[in-house]
């Protein structure tokens, strides 16, 4: 008797045990599937369980009633061959029993043969059915077996307060049945003991039903979570992975392709400029657009490695602020470098790399947003100091010509720079110019 429903949250309807079957409850969580995890063995066979256990698994058998499995025909099957069983042993013995006269003996029996067909009524109506079945109980002898199958039923299906209730009221009547029905082989109080006890298995069977459908369901929603974890946990490592491409390809390509837009468009608006200037954008153009491959390939390296090393080409640092000032100068732009850091060789890789990416960018929206005018880009610090950078520039002395732009790299630089412990600023400067600074923590 150990195929019934899972336990269910209580209804209004549970109180009279009549009206539609309660819908079970799904596990509680955020991620509340309908699917063995995984496409287990209890997926795959749903019969195996009782079927209201199976929809949890199954999901075909969400909506509509529940249809019963071929473990609860079974399980229905041998509740109703064991209340005919004990309600045959129970008919020979008020039979037999000279206390009890030969037209209520015959009563007794059809009463009983009543409660044994109700039986096929327990799953529908568990709190009507084990309610009914105590005044019947205390009436006929041959309906004993029923009512303790709608007393297992009712504590496998209800909550606790019903079996409570019940129950209760199931071992309360015991004395007056063994009075009206005594027995005579046996002395009343180790009949009224007896009765009680048997009560009382038949209760903590169910409950243990109950807690073991509880569990099951427990379990199941656990393996779900960690599972659905896992997949959140496994995109989030990909967004962020698409964020530190998008970055990277930012910081490396956006230096060089606009040197290639600037002199370009030098070209394009001055045709009848000098010989030499012409070969000497010319070859700015050419230069940029072989480091621009440079750089390209080594992202797609870092990529395709999973390593920065597998590149075969060092990430920058703040040693190469130097190299960086001299190509903004051979492309034609004023920059006053002030570097007081005694020693950029003892700059953390990690810090000096994103030092250098904030100057490259300053140096970069400088040149697109205020060309011919001197930029100045000052870097100061210690261990146990920190590192400060900025980058300023004054107002465009000219008309300046429009240069694709969306602003994502102030936004990506603001981000490095929390993510290394520090802050960024920047903003238009007193004298309209724009000035761009960065503090970064060097630990001592």
């Amino acid at each position: 008797m150990s195929g019934t429903e899972p336990p269910r949250r209580s209804r209004p309807d549970e109180s009279t045990g009549s009206g539609p079957r309660a819908e079970p409850v799904p596990p509680a969580g955020p991620a509340t599937a309908y699917a063995d995890p995984g496409g287990g063995p209890l997926a795959k066979n749903p019969w195996t369980l009782p079927s209201a256990v199976a929809r949890e698994f199954d999901p075909s058998r969400k909506g509509g009633r529940t249809r019963r499995t071929a473990r609860d025909w079974i399980t229905d099957f041998s509740c109703f061959l064991a209340a005919v069983l004990i309600g045959m042993i129970g008919a020979d013995a008020v039979s037999g029993n000279p206390h009890v006269s030969p037209g209520f003996a015959e009563f007794d029996q059809v009463l009983g043969a009543a409660a044994c067909a109700a039986v096929w009524l327990r799953r529908r109506w568990p709190v009507g059915l084990a309610l009914a079945m105590v005044p019947v109980s205390v009436a006929s002898d041959t309906a004993g077996g029923a009512a303790a199958v709608a007393l297992f039923t009712l504590a496998v299906h209800r909550p606790f307060r019903y079996v409570a209730w019940i129950g209760g009221a199931s071992i309360a009547v015991v004395p007056l049945t063994c009075w009206l029905r005594p027995d005579p082989g046996m002395p009343y109080g180790i009949a009224i003991a007896f009765g009680v006890l048997l009560t009382a298995t038949v209760i903590g069977w169910g409950m243990f039903v109950r807690s073991r459908r509880e569990l099951l369901l427990s379990l199941r929603d656990r393996a779900v979570r960690a599972e659905n974890e896992a997949a959140l946990r496994a995109e989030q490592a990909q967004r962020l992975a698409r964020e530190n491409i998008a970055r990277e390809m930012h910081d490396v390509l956006a230096h060089r392709l606009t040197l290639l837009s600037v002199h370009a468009g030098a070209l394009e608006f001055r045709p009848d400029a000098p010989r030499e200037e012409i070969v000497r954008a010319a070859g700015v153009i050419r230069e940029s657009s072989h480091e621009a491959l440079q750089d390209l390939r080594q992202v797609i390296g870092v990529l395709r490695g999973g390593d920065e090393d597998a590149a075969g080409r060092p990430q920058p640092t703040l040693t190469a602020l130097d190299t960086l000032v001299a190509e903004s100068r051979d492309a034609g732009m004023k920059v006053d470098l002030d570097n007081r850091v005694a020693d950029p060789a003892a700059v953390p890789a990690a810090l000096g790399r994103t030092a250098y990416r904030i100057a490259q960018e300053g140096l970069t929206n400088a040149r697109k947003h205020a060309p011919g005018a001197v930029v100045t880009v000052a870097v100061t610090g210690a261990p146990g100091e920190g590192l400060a950078l900025s980058v300023r520039n004054p107002a465009p002395p000219g008309p300046v010509p429009e240069v694709p732009g969306s602003g994502q790299g102030l936004i990506g630089l603001a981000e490095r720079a929390s993510l290394a412990g520090g802050r960024l600023g920047h903003g238009p400067g007193p004298d309209g110019g724009f000035r761009l600074e960065a503090w970064l923590p060097w630990a001592p």
